[in-house]
């Protein structure tokens, strides 16, 4: 995978070693990254307001070989996104506590939409079936929610173990076989070694469960795919509301599972509860375990 350098970066560290000419090609980009990405090399030194060769210059100064390269990588640093190079207005204390409530809701919302009940029937069959199920998942959101469907799941008498180490994971899929369930968590679907995973984990015969993108890559790979949106907002400073849409899934597919055999549930749950509560203080409602 080639390795993109973050040219904003080296065009904002080199800028008070730059010449003056070159400072202002600098400012210029960095005003319009867009306009400079798509732009030609006389649109760009007229925006600036230098030569053609101070162009040439500035590309070598900030460690591109030449103009076509330093086009190539204002290209790669646009497509991150307008909303983290903008001087945005600071968020007002006394209202962004309610605006972040305000997304975990609307993502809840719109994420419920796209839920049925038939996949998450076919999704808790399989697990309920299966030898062992493994959960994997990676990055933020993943590695965090792996272990919590693991919990899920456990405490309702299933075999169930959660992986997040590429590696790790690979050396367990490479084991598997058509009796055990894998259950991949990816908001984006796109991971590279998550979809090496899938690969491995198809070519055994393994189960594949997926709470991601439907239009993903991951999503092609599944037996059944849990879907799931993200969509971010402009406000960039806060976590992604997308990962409390993928812990609705999961306790909507914990449930499922959980309803497949309810007197069997409800007595290993009543077994939880009383061997935690025999060593902890409080009301009957405190949280199973949570």
């Amino acid at each position: 995978m080639p390795h993109h350098i973050d040219i904003v970066y080296h065009i904002r560290a080199s800028r008070e070693r730059l010449s003056a000419t070159e400072r202002k090609v600098a400012d210029a980009i960095l005003d319009d990254l867009a306009f400079a990405a798509s732009a030609s090399i006389d649109q760009l030194a007229g925006k600036a307001g230098v030569s053609i060769a101070t162009i040439s210059r500035f590309a070598r100064a900030v460690q591109c070989a030449d103009v076509r390269d330093l086009k190539l990588k204002l290209a790669q640093a646009s497509a991150v996104g307008t909303r983290f190079l903008a001087d945005a207005a600071p968020p007002d204390e006394s209202s962004f506590y309610a605006r972040i409530c305000g997304e975990i809701e609307t993502t809840l919302r719109r994420n419920l939409a796209l839920l049925r009940e038939a996949q998450f029937q076919q999704a808790a069959a399989l697990l309920a079936d299966a030898r062992m199920t493994y959960v994997f998942g990676m990055g933020g959101a993943s590695t965090m929610l792996a272990q919590e469907l693991q919990f899920r799941v456990v405490r309702l008498g299933y075999p169930v173990s959660a992986y997040h180490d590429a590696v790790l994971m690979k050396l367990v899929a490479a084991t598997l076989d058509e009796r055990d369930v894998v259950v991949m968590l990816s908001l984006s679907g796109a991971t590279p070694e998550m979809l090496a995973v899938a690969a491995l984990v198809r070519q055994y015969g393994v189960r594949l469960v997926a709470l991601t993108d439907p239009e993903s890559p991951l999503a092609a790979q599944a037996d059944v795919v849990l879907p799931l949106k993200t969509d971010e907002t402009e406000f960039i400073y806060k976590p992604s509301a997308a990962r409390y849409a993928m812990l609705m899934a999961m306790d909507i597919l914990a449930t499922e599972l959980a309803l497949i055999d309810k007197d069997r549930s409800k007595e290993l749950l009543r077994r939880a509860k009383f061997a935690l509560d025999a060593h902890r203080d409080g009301h009957d409602r405190l949280p199973l375990g949570d």
